[in-house]
């Protein structure tokens, strides 16, 4: 019988439990603690050297080493990271090196291996200085890698720090890299990390005429899941290119050990794929990423607004990058000058952004993590967008390329016609309603971790 193989490892809850039915197998671990693993500082707030902090206990998958490293031994191993691929204050890279794992490829997303590169910005294939391994862009033209790229390597490896919004392109790139592990028959292990905007699900549901890398699958702005949930998900309602059929349980929620039988689609061949979660993480935990995740987002606060305020990119309002401020700032010269004025310039992972060098009027929505976090309020937060079209002198001019890259970004072609039609913020978030029931239902199915 074909195999696709989910091991879900040692979750950190209390149950015990190991259940293989048709070739998958899923195994709920009752282990809480881990010894030797480095912890991160403890609820979003700030400390009182002025850092924010994040909630104690949280271990990722990657610093779980001893679940995954006995399957990375005496294999030819790829790995797919970035600059968020940290151990304690390393690499990942860096760290299996050490340990003697045999890396013969590195995949890079958007922003590259080293996380520096502009949005958007093409990356080549070059070979990473600090380590001497081949390094392979899933950016830009190409977004998996091929069958040449994998065929030295025995076992892929994946480890990406993700925001939890649709429009980050990670989750993209994790979709393809498991296709491409799927076609060549790769066995993949993917390391959990917390999802920062992982406590609520809101936005609309992308149709699927919009799909593009900033959004492949419908499912709403803010989802809800960590990246494994994700690849959990991906697999199970059958989003995936392959659709032969087989059987497979899924663990319910976390608080119960019944499973349910269900069927996904799998590859032909056999595949596994192995998900090393967290420990101590639920759906109700704030997390403030240690590394920044890409140059745009250098801190918690433009992490909770990037679902808000990324709308802007579609636009001709400058979202504030190329400021200390992306995506907490946005504005336009046009709008008028009785509010914040800021002035983009060129900096690194920004050197010509929009409206570079002018000095631009708007919004600026920065605070502390918990005045931020108030002012999100759980919600996609579109008044901000609603206010700007109806103030911006122009509004044929509003959109940028007549709205295509705003309708990606969306996922679809009502929102534009919403907003040039004045709807309010009540009409537009109910006409959200019945993708994102239909959506956190599916969700259900697929939760690893404790829910909000």
């Amino acid at each position: 019988m074909n195999k696709f193989l989910i091991g879900l490892m040692s979750c950190g809850i209390a149950l015990s439990t190991a259940v293989e039915v048709g070739g998958w197998s899923s195994e709920l671990g009752g282990q809480t603690r881990e010894s030797g693993v480095p912890r991160l500082e403890a609820g979003v707030g700030r400390t009182e050297s002025g850092r924010p902090y994040t909630e104690p206990g949280i271990v990722t998958g990657a610093e779980r080493l001893d679940q995954y490293l006995p399957r990375l031994q005496g294999k030819r191993v790829a790995v797919f990271a970035n600059h968020t691929s940290v151990i304690g204050n390393k690499n990942l890279v860096d760290v299996l090196k050490e340990k003697g794992v045999n890396i013969t490829v590195i995949f890079g997303p958007e922003h590259g291996f080293r996380g520096t590169a502009d949005a958007g910005e093409k990356i080549g294939n070059y070979t990473d200085a600090q380590t001497g391994i081949p390094v392979v862009s899933l950016y830009g033209s190409k977004h998996r890698p091929s069958a040449e790229d994998l065929s030295v390597a025995d076992v892929l490896l994946f480890d990406i720090q993700d925001v939890g919004t649709r429009f980050y392109t990670y989750i993209s790139s994790m979709q393809e890299y498991m296709e491409a592990a799927i076609e060549n028959n790769k066995p993949l292990i993917i390391l959990d990390r917390p999802n920062p905007n992982g406590f609520y699900v809101d936005g609309p549901v992308l149709d699927t005429a919009f799909r593009s890398f900033v959004g492949m699958q419908p499912i709403p702005i803010v989802y809800g899941l960590t990246i494994g949930e994700y690849a959990y998900l991906l697999a199970g309602e059958g989003w995936l290119r392959q659709k032969v059929t087989a059987p497979i349980n899924i663990a319910s929620s976390p608080e119960r050990a019944a499973m349910e039988r269900r069927r996904a689609p799998t590859s032909p061949k056999a595949f596994s794929l192995t998900i090393i979660p967290c420990l101590n993480y639920t759906h109700k935990s704030k997390y403030v990423l240690p590394v920044k995740p890409s140059p745009n987002l250098p801190d918690i606060q433009s992490i909770y607004w990037y679902a808000s305020t990324c709308f802007f990119e579609g636009t001709v309002l400058s979202e504030g990058r190329g400021t200390n401020k992306p995506f907490q700032v946005f504005g336009h010269p046009t709008l008028p000058k009785n509010l914040v004025s800021f002035t983009p310039r060129s900096m690194p992972g920004a050197t010509n952004p929009k409206l570079k060098d002018q000095l631009c009027y708007g919004w600026d929505l920065s605070g502390q993590p918990e005045e931020v976090l108030s002012k999100v309020n759980n919600r996609v937060q579109i008044k901000y967008l609603l206010e700007a079209y109806r103030q911006f002198p122009v509004k044929d001019s509003f959109f940028l390329n007549k709205g295509n890259f705003f309708n990606k970004l969306a996922g679809n072609n009502v929102l534009m016609q919403q907003v040039k039609e004045g709807k309010t913020e009540a009409e537009i978030r109910e006409s959200w309603e019945p993708g994102l029931r239909k959506f956190k239902e599916i969700r259900k199915k697929y939760l690893i971790y404790e829910d909000f």
